[in-house]
C-alpha cells in the first residue's frame, strides 16, 4: 500500500499547510471511535476477543487516541456488556490513550473500577434526542455529567464531552447554532477539557458546518474542539475540511466506516478513518497513522463481522494493491519463462 498512498500524498508536515491561501493545521489528531461508537450498533454480538483484536491492530497502526468501550446499561446497549473484560484486555505498553463512555455515575464507578484513565460524557443539542437517548432533558443530563466531572477530577481523570445533533436532529429537524453553542459552553463549564461536535445523522454540509462553528467559536478556541461527522449523505470529508479551516485539529473517525446510532434511524456510520487519513496525508497534513496497518485493521474487523468496508479510500487502495500484485505476479511468470 505504500506505493499506492504515495500516488495520493506529497508527504506530511508538522507546520501549517496552505490550501489555496487558506491555512489548515499541519498536524491532526485522530480519535478512533470504531471499537465503541462503531460496534455498538452491530446486530451480531461481537466477541470480546475480536474487540480487543481490533484495538490491538489500531494501536499497531499508531493511532494515539481510541474510544475503547462504554459502561452503559446492557439492557440498552447489549453490545457493550463486556466493557470490563475489554478493559482487562487492553495493551499496557503503549502510548495510546483509551477513553470510555460513562453516561451516569454508575457507569463512571464501573469504569473507575476497571482502570479507566479517561472518560467521556455526552449531551445533545436537541431536547427530543436527549429524551429518546437518555430519558432525560438536556439540563438533567448535564447535571448528571457535572457529578461525573467532579468525581473524575478527584481521581485526576480527564473528561471529554460529546454533543450530538449539532447539524440536525432526526426528531426536530434543524438545530440552531446558538443551541449548540450553549450546550458546548455548559460542557466546558462543568469541566470537560475538549468537546466533540457530532453530526449524528450526517446531514450537515459545509455551509451549515461553518454557521455552527461561527457560533460555537464565540465561546471557546478551536484547540478545544473536535469534529465528529457521520457520512450518511457523503459530506463528512467536506465538513472536516471546513473544520480544519477553522483551526480544529482533532477528528473522530471509525475504521471501515463502522457505526450508526440506535436512536437515529437511518444514520449510517462515522466517516471512515481510512478516508480521513488518506485525505489528510494527501493534503500534506501529518497524522502519525500508518495507512498500511490501518487497512489491515479494517480488513480484520470486516472479515470478523462478515461485512464490506464503507471506506472509499480503503476499498480503492485495496483494489489498487491487488492489481499491482497481479501485475507483479505476471511479470515474475514472464521472467521465469525467459
Amino acid at each position: 500500500f505504500k506505493t499506492c498512498i504515495r500516488q495520493l500524498s506529497s508527504g506530511a508536515s508538522t507546520r501549517h499547510v496552505s490550501v489555496k491561501g487558506i491555512r489548515v493545521p499541519g498536524k491532526v489528531k485522530i480519535v478512533e471511535v470504531g471499537p465503541r461508537d462503531g460496534l455498538q450498533n452491530e446486530k451480531m454480538m461481537v466477541p470480546t476477543e475480536v474487540k480487543i483484536g481490533l484495538i490491538n491492530r489500531l494501536v499497531g497502526a499508531n493511532i494515539q487516541a481510541i474510544e475503547a468501550t462504554s459502561f452503559v446499561s446492557p439492557k440498552w446497549v447489549p453490545q457493550m456488556s463486556d466493557a470490563a473484560q475489554v478493559m482487562k484486555g487492553l495493551p499496557h505498553h503503549t502510548q495510546a490513550r483509551f477513553s470510555v463512555l460513562t453516561p451516569n455515575m454508575k457507569g463512571f464507578e464501573a469504569a473507575l473500577k476497571a482502570g479507566a484513565k479517561e472518560v467521556a460524557v455526552f449531551a445533545a443539542a436537541s431536547e427530543s434526542f436527549a429524551q429518546k437517548n437518555t430519558a432525560a432533558s438536556i439540563k438533567e443530563n448535564l447535571e448528571r455529567h457535572e457529578e461525573i466531572t467532579k468525581a473524575a477530577r478527584a481521581h485526576n481523570i480527564p473528561v471529554r464531552g460529546y454533543v450530538s445533533c449539532v447539524l440536525g436532529c432526526p426528531y426536530e429537524g434543524k438545530v440552531s447554532p446558538e443551541k449548540v453553542r450553549d450546550v458546548v459552553k455548559m460542557l466546558f463549564d462543568i469541566g470537560c477539557y475538549e468537546v466533540s461536535l457530532g453530526d449524528t445523522i450526517g446531514i450537515g454540509n459545509p455551509v451549515t458546518t461553518s454557521q455552527m462553528l461561527d457560533s460555537v467559536l464565540t465561546i471557546c478556541k478551536p484547540e478545544q474542539l473536535a469534529g465528529h461527522f457521520h457520512n450518511t449523505y457523503g459530506t463528512a470529508l467536506a465538513n472536516i475540511v471546513v473544520s480544519l479551516q477553522y483551526g480544529i485539529s482533532v477528528i473522530d473517525s471509525s475504521v471501515a466506516g463502522l457505526g450508526g446510532c440506535p436512536y437515529a434511524r437511518g444514520a449510517t456510520g462515522n466517516v471512515a478513518t481510512e478516508d480521513v487519513v488518506c485525505m489528510l496525508h494527501g493534503m500534506g497534513i501529518e497524522t502519525g497513522v500508518d495507512i498500511n496497518l490501518l487497512l489491515n485493521a479494517s480488513h480484520y474487523i470486516c472479515s470478523q463481522l462478515n461485512i464490506v468496508s464503507r471506506s472509499n479510500a480503503g476499498n480503492a487502495l485495496t483494489r489498487l494493491a491487488e492489481k499491482n500484485a497481479e501485475k507483479n505476479a505476471e511479470q515474475n511468470v514472464e521472467k521465469k519463462a525467459e
